[in-house]
């Protein structure tokens, strides 16, 4: 397990983690993501060839005991606060992508504001943006 990570891969981790929490990465989770990685500022400076690799090296450590500790302790570190919001941010898209936010999802999202001490009226923004940007005709 890397002992720390630059700020792209936790960003990475977070919709990893997200995509991953109900055993099932789907096929809109995985292009939101790809989309994410290519089209964001906050990867400007990031080799999309590299989102394979800290994906895979993000569900090794998921898959460990204390796995999402560990991965969301990482991404604490990692990032700069003033990048907190932009990761809750990404973790709410992805789990908004497949137009469904299950249980799982909803508590993942309840663990990472937590950790990333994320304010819960700065959340819900986050949230009914998602919401408003997902929403189909």
């Amino acid at each position: 397990m890397p002992q720390t990570i630059n700020p792209h891969t936790a960003l990475i981790y977070v919709m990893v983690t997200m995509s991953a929490v109900d055993s099932a990465m789907s096929d809109s989770e995985t292009r939101k993501i790809g989309n994410i990685v290519t089209n964001l500022p906050a990867f400007k400076e990031f080799n999309p060839e590299r989102l394979v690799g800290i994906a895979e090296e993000c569900a090794s450590i998921l898959a460990e005991d204390g796995g999402l500790d560990a991965v969301f302790g990482l991404v604490r570190d990692a990032l700069p606060p003033h990048m907190y919001e932009t990761a809750y941010a990404l973790a709410v898209d992805v789990a908004a992508a497949d137009l469904s936010v299950q249980q799982e999802e909803l508590r993942l999202l309840q663990i990472l504001r937590d950790t990333l001490g994320v304010e819960k009226l700065v959340a819900a923004a986050i949230e009914r943006g998602a919401r408003a940007r997902h929403m189909t005709v």
